[in-house]
């Protein structure tokens, strides 16, 4: 396991646990590295200190611990696979009730609150501050969560 400190292009600092450095290069092309802040994918590694053990002190290191049987592991318990599926679940009634207007989205939402565009049910994409600005504006919109297989 690896440790890295990270950084997004919002400048929030934070650190993740990685099986190796390819772990994390494969994670990162993918965009499945993500701020736990912004959730912005454009991260990069901060400069830090490795943590380098000391051999100039008498403590004796201790012994390894033995050798343990191989055993069975679950990552996702039946409840967690439960809420997995409600999540899929919404996003597909999300995809099927809405229209994907792309990187329009802000610009499409703002028209349909101030009435001169259509009312109906839309999605894209839209920037962290762009988000917050349409809240602002008492434009009411939600974030669609990621799909659970988005990120596995």
């Amino acid at each position: 396991m690896i440790r890295y400190a990270l950084v997004c292009d919002e400048a929030h600092e934070f650190e993740s646990w990685f099986a190796s450095a390819g772990a994390y290069d494969e994670q990162a092309r993918r965009g499945f590295v993500t701020c736990p802040y912004c959730n912005s994918a454009r991260v990069t590694k901060q400069i830090m200190a490795p943590n380098v053990a000391r051999r100039d002190r008498d403590e004796t290191p201790a012994p390894a611990p033995a050798a343990q049987p191989a055993q069975d592991v679950v990552l996702v318990d039946e409840k967690m696979a439960e809420v997995r599926a409600m999540v899929r679940a919404l996003r597909e009634k999300i995809m099927e009730a809405t229209t994907d207007v792309g990187a329009a989205f802000p610009e499409e939402a703002r028209k349909i609150h101030d009435g001169e565009s259509e009312a109906r049910p839309i999605r894209g994409q839209a920037s962290f501050e762009e988000a917050r600005a349409l809240i602002e504006e008492g434009v009411e919109i939600m974030p669609i969560p990621p799909s659970p297989d988005e990120r596995n």
